[in-house]
């Protein structure tokens, strides 16, 4: 299924600040469990295709995992907390221009999980790069991909090392500038209008180990039920997930609170990093790290409401082990 981009004509935000403003005020109108609060001056048809970045629907992978159903929860949990040895928890990456975020949402978690897996002796920043632009399989780089694909990939044909932009730290750093997703800031505005990077074997210069060499590998990749407590054990078991879900308008709105759809027309999919769960004000919330960087929503985190299956949140999460 091919995400379908939503252009000036039908849409508010894309006309303008005087458009944002207008739902802005519709959303906060609304009282409902979220505000609305980032302001800017205009959004470009590229930048609004940069958001389909997440081809949804795709193929699954052949394994689903099943945790036993009378494991005790917490009423919230924050890897963060539970695992401080990890920086990686803590990161917020920047996807730049280019609908990465399907290789981000994988390279994070795999990242994540490399460490708590590890118990903190292995600390890695798993390149979204090789894994955007090596994997024929995942769909099309920077026009989006199969977040299923990307755990796959990574079992069959292992992850290098790779920092953020212009940080020259792993094998394959980011090499697409950040710039300000919807919202107003030191960086310039996201074009969407990158091509999809080479696949390069090999390391940047000032990396001292081999290509192959880096690799890390997945023991295995597997998909997660729809179903809450399954998605909570997993979390609380062996770190972040990712989550590919349909984005409307309003989203990219996003301030506090915790997200459900109000207002706005699809723009198309999505996929983030699911941390871990909680309450606010008596509404259950997944907590997510998006992928365009600390300037967005709640510093580059939201909430988006749990349990319910919020623009088919629930639907399409997938997760793996490492190989260690």
């Amino acid at each position: 299924m091919w995400c379908v981009c939503v252009l000036c004509v039908f849409s508010l935000l894309s006309c303008g600040s005087a458009g944002s403003h207008d739902m802005i005020d519709v959303i906060n109108s609304a009282e409902t469990t979220w505000k609305a609060g980032v302001n800017f001056q205009s959004v470009r048809p590229g930048a609004l295709k940069a958001l389909c970045g997440t081809l949804l629907k795709g193929h699954r992978l052949p394994d689903t995992v099943k945790h036993a159903a009378d494991v005790k929860l917490p009423v919230s949990f924050d890897p963060r907390a539970e695992w401080p040895y990890c920086r990686s928890l803590t990161q917020i990456r920047d996807q730049g221009s280019c609908g990465s975020c399907w290789a981000f949402g994988a390279a994070e978690a795999i990242s994540d999980r490399i460490c708590i897996h590890s118990k903190g002796n292995v600390t890695v920043e798993i390149s979204a790069e090789d894994l955007l632009s090596c994997c024929d399989q995942c769909g099309f780089g920077c026009s989006g991909g199969y977040p299923a694909e990307a755990w796959a990939f990574w079992t069959k044909s292992g992850l290098v090392t790779g920092g953020l932009y212009g940080s020259n730290e792993g094998c394959r750093p980011y090499s697409i500038a950040p710039c300000e997703h919807h919202v107003n800031g030191s960086r310039p505005p996201c074009s969407g209008e990158q091509q999809t990077l080479q696949c390069v074997a090999a390391c940047i210069p000032q990396y001292s180990a081999p290509y192959r060499q880096d690799k890390h590998f997945g023991y295995k990749a597997y998909n997660l039920p729809s179903d809450q407590q399954q998605i909570m054990t997993e979390l609380y078991n062996n770190g972040p997930v990712e989550a590919a879900f349909t984005v409307y308008e309003d989203f990219l709105l996003y301030k506090t609170g915790v997200y459900q759809h109000v207002t706005g027309s699809v723009l198309g999919g999505h996929a983030v990093k699911v941390l871990g769960w909680g309450e606010e004000k008596g509404t259950p919330y997944w907590l997510v790290a998006n992928s365009w960087n600390s300037d967005w929503g709640d510093n580059g985190y939201f909430k988006i409401v749990r349990g319910r299956d919020e623009c088919g949140f629930e639907s399409e999460m997938v997760a793996g082990v490492p190989q260690l």
